[in-house]
């Protein structure tokens, strides 16, 4: 079997468009250094912070959660800042504080608040504090709960959510002016979740190393599947290599601008409206068909990210690199001025040095997280 045959047998989830696999793979920058990405946003962050007279000004752009949701805030707090209408779209979740007893008694503990949520398995876990889908993982029974909490640490909180009826995922940014009564859907990108296709004949690491992207993206996935790395894939079977679509986990990100509509923008009118003081982030949804989603309808929300989040249509392989920087100063540009219109009414610029606390307690806890799917 050829690469181009490999291609042609590229298998999605329902109700995603085919995977378009001709040509590059990614983009020339698309795996640079974090750092080296946002050093102009650096620079613009001083400059509009000298004409704002605040350094921290994006940090009360969402009055709603600490520190506009930049870092070190907890993944549940947009969640519970929402009215009983937007949370109507959020899938449900609840939350777990792992303690210092003994692990039986913690999982003894744990599946009591599942179950007092209404949460059954299947369930998805994940670290109520962190970012890029680190610790995130699917669990199927009690025994994978036990197995996840003995890796989780001590001090640390996990969300249980309930897992959505549908596998296509989308990323849609929504920013809106606390002046104006109606926001903006600035992005939609769609997250594909990569897959190799079994052929009966070959090993999951040659199926995966045959892949024009996955092959050059090993090290994302051999040790995490390290247990079925030989193992004989049968013959038209799809094996899901990660199960966070985060794009430092090895997800596919296409730009999907053309599905942004005007009922979509309306829906998340309704949800934003229903968060006060929320204006500006990204929503983490999985939605039934493209058609519902671009009509604002049959999707559910997973995750709401604030202030640090991406626009990851950047990420798009046919992306190009001058327009993923004015992507990116265009977004910190808008915080500046979110922040401007907030202080206006009110709210006090917490100081860099909160941000910085926030910032290591995470990065602490991060080092912890057990290993994803």
């Amino acid at each position: 079997m050829t690469k181009t045959e490999i291609n042609k047998t590229a298998y999605v989830p329902r109700g995603m468009p085919p995977l378009e696999t001709s040509g590059r793979t990614t983009s020339f920058f698309e795996f640079w250094p974090a750092w080296l990405m946002y050093f102009p946003v650096a620079i613009q962050w001083i400059l509009l912070s000298i004409r704002y007279h605040s350094l921290s000004l994006p940090l009360i752009a969402n009055p709603a959660v600490p520190l506009s949701g930049m870092v070190g805030v907890a993944k549940s707090a947009v969640f519970e800042a929402a009215g009983a209408t937007a949370r109507q779209w959020i899938l449900p979740w609840c939350l777990f504080d792992m303690g210092d007893e003994e692990l039986q008694q913690q999982c003894l503990m744990a599946q009591k608040k599942i179950e007092e949520a209404g949460l059954s398995f299947p369930l998805v876990a994940k670290p109520n504090m962190g970012c890029r889908g680190v610790g995130v993982r699917l669990l199927s029974n009690k025994q994978e709960l036990e197995a996840y909490l003995s890796e989780f640490p001590v001090g640390g909180c996990v969300q249980f959510q309930h897992l959505s009826q549908w596998d296509a995922e989308a990323g849609v940014f929504y920013v809106r002016h606390p002046d104006d009564e109606t926001g903006e859907v600035t992005s939609l990108t769609l997250k594909y979740m990569p897959y190799v296709v079994g052929d009966g004949k070959r090993s999951l690491g040659e199926l995966v190393a045959d892949e024009p992207r996955a092959g050059g993206l090993l090290h994302l996935y051999k040790e995490r599947h390290a247990d079925q790395w030989d193992h004989i894939i049968p013959e038209a079977e799809p094996f899901r290599l990660v199960f966070a679509a985060s794009h430092s986990r090895g997800a596919i990100f296409r730009d999907a601008k053309e599905l942004m509509d005007i009922k979509l923008t309306q829906s998340l009118d309704t949800i934003f409206k229903d968060i006060p003081g929320f204006y500006y982030g990204r929503l983490d949804v999985k939605f039934k068909d493209t058609q519902s989603l671009s009509q604002g309808k049959n999707f559910e929300i997973i995750e709401i990210n604030g202030a640090s989040s991406e626009s990851i249509n950047i990420w798009d392989r046919n992306a190009g690199f001058w327009t993923a920087i004015k992507t990116l100063l265009q977004q910190y540009n808008t915080l500046f001025k979110l922040g401007h219109a907030n202080r206006k009414r009110g709210h006090k610029p917490p100081g860099l040095m909160a941000l910085y606390k926030a910032w290591r307690y995470e990065n602490n806890l991060v080092k912890h997280y057990p290993y994803n799917d």
